[in-house]
């Protein structure tokens, strides 16, 4: 049987979405598993990491598998052999390949040529295991999640697009609230567009911060600048308006949750009243990378559906 692979959100077909967030809610409540018992799982890393090594590293290790962490300083990828042969030569000893890095590309070009599952844990253009645990995190606060509304705050990014991308696909209202400037490539938005018209789902850009988080059930924001733009002081002037602080949460509906991916830079995109206070699900979002990522691993590997 062909491999399965999730590079990004619409990998999964809608239900599939669906198959996934329930087996993570079951996995939530009982940890320790054995869908994994014998099998290893490579988790090669081109970038730092807290949440996705961790998270990684142990749910493979509760589902009964072998977490194997390689960095890419460690392997040869890209140096001495091809993407195509590390990919050829990892999947004759692991059952699947977990990658962060840079390069939406070579992500593509590891799963062309592997043949067991390749997950994205994130890359320049998607973060597709953030945005399926992001709904996860909105339907545990809102059950009644279809039609409410989710405000992104900030730069059109990775977390951005591929948290619109479920959004989309799973009936919550998401609206950009980015500045002139700071969008998503335009192929994307379409894509975006045309994913939430066919699955009726409201999708909006709002340069206006004030009038974006109005109804919102939750605002979420990411940080301003990543890795490699710590000098773009234009690009944190054009994003101060959108920072995620009390006076917007006021401005949404009562009951709306404040979310971060992390890490957080506090007082930037983010005030540390709100990140610290009494509408913060910012540290259940992060706990449930583990859980969904549990689901995820399960289902690509066992078609597990718990």
């Amino acid at each position: 049987m062909e491999a399965r692979h999730f590079l990004k959100v619409t990998d999964l077909a809608k239900a599939e979405v669906e198959t996934v967030l329930i087996a993570a809610a079951s996995w939530k409540k009982q940890p320790l598993g054995s869908v994994l018992q014998g099998k290893t799982v490579a988790l090669v890393f081109g970038k730092p990491s807290t949440r996705t090594r961790v998270s990684f590293s142990v749910g493979v290790y509760q589902l009964g598998g072998m977490p194997l962490a390689l960095s890419e300083q460690e392997l040869q990828m890209r140096r001495s052999e091809s993407i195509e042969d590390t990919a050829r030569v990892l999947s004759r000893y692991v059952d699947a390949i977990v990658i962060r890095t840079f390069a939406q590309r070579d992500v593509e070009d590891l799963a062309a040529h592997a043949t067991v599952p390749v997950i994205n844990a994130l890359t320049d253009d998607d973060h597709p295991c953030q945005a399926l645990t992001d709904v996860f995190t909105f339907r545990e606060r809102f059950p009644d999640a279809s039609g409410r509304k989710i405000v992104y705050l900030g730069d059109g990014n990775n977390v951005a697009a591929s948290l619109a991308e479920a959004c989309a696909l799973t009936g919550i209202d998401i609206c950009l609230s980015v500045p002139e400037g700071y969008d998503l490539p335009p192929g994307k938005m379409t894509e975006i567009q045309t994913l939430a018209n066919a699955n009726g789902t409201g999708f909006q850009v709002e340069r206006d911060p004030t009038a974006a988080v109005a109804g919102a059930s939750a605002l979420y924001t990411d940080v301003w600048i990543s890795m490699g733009q710590e000098s773009d002081s234009a690009k944190v002037e054009a994003l101060r308006p959108y920072q995620l602080n009390d006076d917007l949460l006021r401005r949404a509906r009562p009951e709306a949750i404040a979310l971060h991916c992390l890490p957080a830079h506090r007082g930037d995109e983010i005030t540390d009243e709100v990140m610290d206070g009494p509408r913060s699900a910012v540290f259940d979002q992060a706990e449930n990378r583990l859980h969904v990522q549990k689901a995820l691993m399960s289902f690509l590997l066992e078609g597990d559906r718990r």
